[in-house]
């Protein structure tokens, strides 16, 4: 009989490498469904292109320059408010810091990517019991102090790609993070531009009310001068004197419409009404020819057509997330470090210490039973995907709807304009007509305020026609997604508005 020497065994290390290697080769690995931008119906062209051919159909502008649009209207007061806003307005701030807690989300999900490492120190008062030290039941143990210091490592490989799904999440919503304060901004600059038009185009009727009540006090002296001489009666005197006040009355409304406008773009600048102030100064006349180019490029050019596809790719990203519970997941803890009974022997060589976490067993855990939790997990992520895709076709058709919209009260604007035109001038030439005859005496009062009315109604009417064209325009390039600048459209020379004479 011969002695045969035992077999060689592994070590529970070694054992476990095959099953170690083999999960690793899967990590990583994303259960997300494949992301695609969902399809969307776009037109070839912009109805009103179509039906005007005043509207030229642009080169797509994607790759232009973004920014400044506003200089395109060549007002340097605008320009210095819109650096104010961006500057000091607090809803770009509160913005700014939105998006910085997204870019700081998307670090702390990947820190997942890599092992989590910790040093502690501490102390343990502990008396063990008689049966844990093999000894008889009423046998005496003694009290200890055990001290220890250890640096801990815990490590979760990215096994079905759980990490990576939230990782993918993270920078999705980053993205949308992005996009959102790019729609802000570009909100926040049309808003401080369509303030200061109207600001302007209140300075504007101003002045006409000032005309108005120069001209209808000398008509009123006039008046007063004729009712002394006995020429008149005391009813023409009366009712001059009311469509003097009333004059008096509507300017003061307008100075008051003004007064809250000043403040209210007070705010939109980042300051206190108290602290603002514009100089008075009337509307001008621009004529701003906006090439709306094809409706495709709107998907690259509107931030919130961004931030809804952001929206969308981060839960397309949870879904894998979600499966990802399905499927084990594997942690790997350890620590290494010394202890010892007594404090001055804690860092000898003979005081070191380790520990590390199985391989299988309990680091290796998948639920077997959870209720449905998991299940409805995944759909839960797919539902809030499918409301992702519907909300990014609806910012898709609105975005649509608002150029369409812009772009028809352009063009009815401009022939509207025309018309008022028209009307502004019979409207002078009948007060003309009105006051020579009254001097005649040919026609009464009467007939002279019924003109003068008609010609004041019909400069506010134009003044009002002038500024909604300008706050229309920006609206079209707010709609647009704001590409447009000084090059990218036709700036009709500035001419002081001729109605408020």
């Amino acid at each position: 009989m011969t002695n045969s020497s035992p077999a060689p065994t592994l070590s529970p290390l070694l054992r476990g490498l095959p099953l170690l290697a083999a999960l690793m080769a899967v990590a990583g690995c994303s259960l997300a469904p494949h992301y695609e931008r969902p399809p969307v119906a776009t037109p070839a062209a912009f109805k009103e292109q179509l039906a005007d051919p005043q509207w030229k159909t642009a080169e797509p502008a994607e790759a232009s320059p973004r920014g400044e649009w506003w200089t395109a209207f060549g007002d340097a007061q605008l320009n210095q408010l819109e650096a104010e806003a961006a500057a000091a307005n607090q809803d770009l701030q509160a913005g700014m810091a939105r998006l910085l807690q997204a870019r700081a989300q998307v670090q702390n999900s990947r820190a997942e990517y890599f092992p989590q490492i910790g040093v502690g120190a501490g102390a343990t008062r502990q008396r063990p019991s008689p049966a844990s030290q093999g000894l008889a039941p009423d046998a005496h143990t003694e009290i200890s102090t055990l001290w220890r210091t250890q640096g801990t490592v815990a490590y979760e490989p990215d096994l079905f790609g759980r990490i990576r799904s939230n990782v993918d999440a993270a920078t999705a919503t980053r993205e949308q993070s992005e996009a959102l304060f790019l729609s802000l901004q570009l909100t926040i600059q049309a808003d401080v531009a369509q303030s200061y038009f109207t600001l302007r185009e209140l300075d504007a009727l101003s002045a006409v009310y000032a005309d108005t009540l120069r001209l209808r006090e000398e008509t009123t002296r006039l008046i007063q001068h004729r009712f002394d001489e006995g020429d008149i009666s005391e009813l023409e005197l009366a009712q001059s004197r009311t469509e003097l006040a009333q004059a008096h009355a509507e300017s003061l409304g307008v100075a008051r419409q003004r007064a809250v406008a000043e403040h209210s773009l007070a705010i939109l600048l980042g300051k206190a009404p108290a602290d603002f102030g514009l100089p008075p100064s009337p509307l001008q006349a621009i004529a701003l020819q906006i090439p709306a180019g094809v409706p495709s490029t709107l998907l690259e050019r509107r931030p919130d057509i961004a931030a809804a596809e952001g929206a969308m790719a981060a839960a397309n990203a949870r879904i894998g997330a979600a499966r990802a519970a399905y499927f084990p997941r594997l942690s790997l803890t350890g620590n290494f470090g010394f202890e010892s009974a007594d404090l001055s022997d804690l860092f000898k060589w003979s005081s070191r210490t380790f520990a590390f976490g199985p391989l299988v067993g309990t680091a290796l855990t998948l639920p077997l039973f959870d209720g449905g939790a998991r299940r409805a997990g995944v759909d839960l992520s797919k539902g809030v995907y499918a409301e992702q895709v519907a909300n990014y076709r609806q910012t898709v058709l609105r975005a649509f709807r608002e150029v369409e919209d812009d772009l028809a009260q352009l063009r009815l604007l401009h022939e509207q304009m025309q018309a008022q035109n028209q009307a502004l001038v019979s409207a002078q030439r009948s007060s003309a007509l009105s006051k020579t005859q009254y001097r005649e005496g040919s026609v009464s009062y009467l007939n002279v305020m019924d003109a003068d009315r008609s010609v004041l109604q019909q400069q506010r009417s134009n003044i009002q026609l002038e500024a909604e064209h300008v706050r229309t325009t920006i609206d079209l390039i707010r709609a647009l997604g704001g590409s447009w600048g000084p090059s990218d459209v036709v700036l009709a020379q500035q001419v002081e508005n001729p109605h408020t004479d």
